[in-house]
């Protein structure tokens, strides 16, 4: 049973920081793209950070760039996101995904909340 568990989410000051984790059980996130989105209300889903499986490079949206870094333990099978300089439009549900092409296989933690107010 597949199963991606995010923590670390909460309140914080505009200009702070928290590092999201999720946790990973029943896959092997060695063999997946780890990827985080974010939603906030009333606007789309949006990839945040991706990561990959193959050559370990990374991508991160326009909006959070120098601010955000994805990274992964494959060992703790457990992937991050630090998250730096925080904004109040980084208000969201963060939700850690894992995505295979082949075989195609997409995965989806329960999402946690980060809130960004003065």
């Amino acid at each position: 049973q597949v199963q991606l568990v995010e923590s670390g989410g909460g309140l914080v000051q505009p200009g702070g920081s928290l590092r999201l984790t999720c946790a990973a059980s029943g896959l092997t996130i060695s063999t997946y793209h780890m990827n985080w989105y974010r939603q906030a209300p009333g606007k789309e889903r949006e990839v945040v950070a991706t990561h990959s499986s193959t050559d370990s490079s990374t991508k991160y949206a326009d909006s959070v760039k120098g601010r955000f870094t994805i990274s992964r333990d494959n060992a703790k099978n457990t992937v991050y996101l630090q998250m730096n300089s925080l904004k109040p439009e980084d208000t969201a549900v963060y939700r850690c995904n894992a995505f295979r092409e082949w075989p195609t296989s997409s995965y989806w933690g329960q999402g946690t909340q980060v809130t960004v107010s003065s």
